[in-house]
């Protein structure tokens, strides 16, 4: 690790080679995808891999999310049947992840699947990642770009202050859209599928499109990223269903109820969820030993939210 600050690169054509260049020699990036912002290295490179785990300190038995550019691509690296062809034509480019048998052949480090015989595959939809895609013209594994654990990063600042001179480099792009990591997707050779990880895109409209409700989780394998009990922590004990906060107690609101922050005051949860983590990033800077969070509606986006603050509590 270095004590130099990541370098921050500006989100137009010289920021993208560079980031592309930096890549493709093995070093990570911090690149803006629309959910939260990823830590990107060559999946191809077990050293470039290793940076990324690295840099995060994250456990080596938890597998990355390979980011690619358009469905040839994921082809290319995991057996796609039917359903696996209707999920990404709905919903691709986007915040979908697919778990899917990984190919023989594929041309990855077997760090990116943790030794697993199944593979994470998503297509993003933002276009400073999708032009970093092409530059670099190799598929990137990229998990969230923060310590492993910790909350996820929805802007560059948020890159910096948890990843400091861990990594080269830093590709801004704004603050994230969906400021909540992907939906997470596991299809099953017997024709069932797993909801592994809530997002933006709902259960239901998965669902509708194949034709069944997923089956429950049996065991505790970790297939992909955000399935560990802790995780997103703000490093500070964390309360939920909080209708009102203690002294002691930092409040992030939703609805009617303010807070010291809220992540949507009008009830909104798609702009709830682009607020969650930077409210937790606020609440871990806050002078208050302890976290309160209002109610969220368990529907639609909120239970990717829930999902996420459910976690951060057991942290």
């Amino acid at each position: 690790m270095s004590d130099k600050p990541a370098e921050l690169l500006t989100p137009d054509a010289a920021g993208v080679e560079r980031a592309a260049t930096l890549l493709r020699a093995g070093a990570p990036v911090a690149v803006p995808t629309e959910t939260v912002y990823g830590l990107a290295a060559r999946a191809d490179d077990a050293a470039a891999v290793a940076a990324i785990y690295r840099a995060k300190g994250r456990p080596d038995f938890n597998p990355l999310i390979l980011h690619v550019p358009d469905i040839p691509a994921a082809r290319a690296l995991a057996e796609f049947d039917d359903r696996a062809e209707r999920l990404a034509q709905a919903f691709w480019p986007g915040p979908l992840t697919l778990v899917l048998p990984l190919r023989p052949d594929a041309a990855i480090t077997p760090a990116v699947t943790a030794g697993l015989p199944t593979i994470a595959l998503r297509c993003p939809a933002h276009p400073l990642m999708r032009a970093v895609l092409t530059a670099a013209g190799l598929p990137l594994a990229a998990p969230s770009a923060n310590r492993s654990g910790a909350v996820s990063p929805t802007s560059a600042a948020h890159v910096a202050t948890s990843l400091g001179g861990r990594i080269p480099a830093i590709l801004d792009g704004g603050t994230c859209e969906s400021g909540v990591e992907s939906t997470i997707v596991a299809l099953r050779a017997d024709g069932s599928w797993q909801l592994l990880r809530h997002g933006p895109v709902p259960q239901g409209a998965l669902a509708a499109l194949l034709g069944r409700s997923p089956v429950s989780l049996t065991d505790a394998r970790i297939e992909a990223p955000g399935q560990l009990a802790s995780h997103y922590s703000p490093g500070k004990p964390l309360r939920l269903q909080a209708t009102s906060a203690d002294t002691d107690e930092y409040w992030i609101g939703f609805g009617p109820l303010p807070g010291d922050t809220s992540l949507s005051a009008t009830g909104d949860l798609a702009e709830a969820a682009a607020r969650l983590y930077a409210a937790l990033h606020l609440a871990a800077a806050a002078p208050q030993p302890r976290v309160a969070v209002a109610p969220v509606p368990e529907e639609g986006v909120g239970a990717a939210i829930n999902d996420r603050l459910r976690r951060a509590a057991a942290g």
